[in-house]
């Protein structure tokens, strides 16, 4: 079971981590990638997200996020896993994913295990959420998300990974905008 970190104060930032149950290695397809970075978009667009670091790996994502006041930090992710848990198992219910059998198997039987029993359950319970209260602290998560691609020998620089915001902070092209705050603390 996870520990639950709550969000005490919705306007602050946060480095949270979301972790699929099993550690099951759902994001190891690109496109598995592309739609959370797809979902996260549409939260920066529709319930102001504010995105200041990501990195999607196969079993976890990192962020540093804030809430802009449309909504509080804590509904966006509930809402935010709930249509990405649904997402990954419709990909994977279609066929698309030759793991079909083991996710939807160990997803049923983590849903069977709540106390309201539900068909399948994607992300483990709760969130890690920690509040970032300064530069320094900020600046050791960034650096750690961004190393996590490093540290997997799936890249051997941070910005040369895909889906995470290192490249945003190298000035090179990524999927999502981010707000790069490293060394700007006080300006936000």
């Amino acid at each position: 079971m996870s520990v639950a970190y709550l969000i005490h104060d919705q306007s602050k930032i946060y480095y949270i981590t979301l972790t699929i149950v099993g550690w099951l290695n759902v994001f190891s397809r690109n496109s598995q990638k592309i739609m959370i970075l797809e979902s996260l978009k549409y939260c920066q667009e529709n319930k102001g997200l504010e995105i200041f670091a990501y990195c999607i790996m196969s079993n976890h994502i990192h962020l540093i996020v804030r809430a802009n006041g449309k909504h509080s930090l804590s509904d966006i992710i509930r809402d935010f896993k709930k249509f990405t848990s649904t997402s990954i198992i419709s990909f994977i219910s279609e066929g698309r994913e030759s793991r079909k059998e083991t996710f939807l198997h160990k997803f049923k039987e983590e849903g069977q295990k709540q106390a309201r029993s539900q068909k399948y359950k994607v992300w483990q319970r709760g969130y890690h959420a920690i509040e970032l209260s300064s530069n320094k602290f900020l600046d050791q998560r960034i650096d750690y998300i961004h190393n996590n691609p490093v540290n997997e020998m799936l890249v051997s620089r941070p910005e040369d990974y895909l889906f995470s915001s290192a490249r945003n902070y190298a000035g090179l092209d990524s999927f999502l905008n981010v707000i790069v705050t490293k060394g700007r603390w006080k300006t936000y």
